[in-house]
């Protein structure tokens, strides 16, 4: 445990935020993602849904500013969804950093794509249909 870290980030995403560079990405991926055939770096938060693991990474997270910093998968037209899981994954980053635009979506194929080229995958509990997220880091401002 350290101080000011959320126990949800364990040592192993302490590390991958870490190592991730301005424009790198990481998926947060529903229970249903497939993320094992698919992720460069695959950790797991099962027991958690992505809005849970949001709390601990978004205070120690920048966002980028530059392009589209969050991604999520477009809703096929026909199917049923919890529409409050955008509002929710937003509500948490503005916490945060309340600059932070609401998320771009792409359809299910682009968005496994840029899955497959991401950082890491961070597979969680989350049981809520469309509710995979893509956060890409921007530069950290240290002032002098």
């Amino acid at each position: 445990m350290l101080k000011g870290i959320s126990p949800v980030v364990s040592p192993e995403l302490l590390k991958l935020l870490c190592e991730m560079g301005h424009g790198d990405e990481l998926v947060l991926a529903d229970s249903n993602f497939p993320g094992a055939s698919m992720a460069k770096r695959l950790l797991r938060s099962d027991g958690l849904s992505v809005t849970g693991l949001l709390e601990g990474i978004a205070p120690l997270f920048p966002f980028e500013t530059y392009t589209d910093p969050l991604v999520m998968i477009e809703v096929d037209a026909d199917k049923e969804f919890d529409r409050a899981i955008e509002a929710d994954f937003m509500n948490t980053i503005w916490r945060y950093d309340p600059s932070v635009p609401a998320p771009i979506r792409i359809d299910r194929f682009a968005f496994y794509e840029r899955a497959r080229n991401a950082f890491g995958v961070l597979m969680t509990g989350e049981t809520r249909l469309y509710g995979c997220l893509i956060i890409k880091k921007g530069v950290m401002k240290i002032a002098s």
